[in-house]
């Protein structure tokens, strides 16, 4: 599953593409990739809807239109990318959103009326929602809260402070691992990063979270934001078929690395399982007494 790098490096992709672009029609492929509305309404209210802004929200995607909200979340086998007019729809296709190219001038209501190929010359485009598994989602929704307003805080913003870790970790009493990768307690770790950030704290993924020193946690807090900062500047991970175009996994301390020796001691790492997840690390430098 993309974790919070590759939902934004697919995002910072997507945003020039969209941004301006209003949507003349869109198509659902398979309609229960909708969680809400239903398929007949989501149709009428997105024709017409300019797309203002495109960004993040852990591993969500944030599709600020006219007058709503369009999430997308990947899932386990999703993706979205552009497509030019008149390409022929894939076989796991799920969504299509056709594009009228360039911004729209100011009209009033909800949904103005459309121009077929506006911006003459310019060729139109579509965004496309490919899954293979089906398990991806998109919600249109006014009110953002509806869909991420149980979220933790966003690990790379102001707000997500050593201190506010440290608090967080002590007010709870749960393994260490399963608590980082809940998103309603820190929004867009899954088990790469997870993985990564323990192993440059220095912290063992089954000890309980109310046991963790504020020195560990201030440990911790650095190690989430140098490893997703890192994991962005190399355009994520690229493992299997479902998401390419990054080379992080090349940089793997212990994630995926099991046998292999350690970077920091050379200790060969293990893997254990860990609330049905696997874990990658290394005995000696994240020792669960230590």
């Amino acid at each position: 599953m993309p974790e919070l790098p590759e939902v934004e490096t697919i995002a910072r992709k997507l945003r020039p593409e969209l941004v301006g672009k209003r949507i003349l029609k869109a198509d659902l492929l398979w309609p229960r990739t909708l969680a809400t509305p239903t398929p007949a309404k989501f149709r009428k209210l997105v024709k017409g809807q300019e797309i203002q802004a495109v960004s993040r929200r852990g591993k969500y995607f944030v599709i600020q239109l006219s007058h709503y909200h369009l999430f997308v979340h990947l899932r386990m086998s999703g993706d979205l990318y552009i497509k030019e007019e008149n390409a022929t729809p894939e076989k796991h296709d799920r969504m299509i959103l056709s594009l009228t190219p360039g911004p729209s001038p100011a009209r009033g209501g909800e949904n103005p009326p459309l121009r077929p190929r506006e911006g003459l010359g310019v060729r139109e485009t579509k965004l496309v929602f490919n899954d293979t598994r089906k398990f991806g989602r998109v919600w249109l929704v006014r009110d953002p809260d509806e869909v991420v307003g149980r979220l933790g805080p966003e690990p790379l913003s102001e707000e997500f402070t050593a201190q506010a870790l440290y608090e967080s970790l002590q007010a709870r009493h749960r393994q260490l691992k399963p608590l980082l990768l809940d998103q309603s307690f820190l929004a867009g770790l899954g088990n790469i990063y997870t993985d990564e950030a323990l192993h440059r704290a220095r912290l063992h993924p089954l000890i309980r979270s109310d046991a963790v020193k504020r020195e560990q946690a201030e440990a911790l807090w650095a190690a989430i934001r140098e490893v997703l900062q890192e994991g962005i500047r190399h355009n994520g991970a690229s493992l299997d078929w479902v998401y390419r175009g990054g080379d992080f996994q090349n940089h793997f301390r212990v994630y995926d690395r099991k046998g292999q020796p350690c970077p920091v001691c050379g200790t060969a790492v293990e893997r254990l399982v860990i609330g049905q997840r696997s874990t990658h690390v290394c005995p000696d430098c994240q020792r669960i007494g230590s």
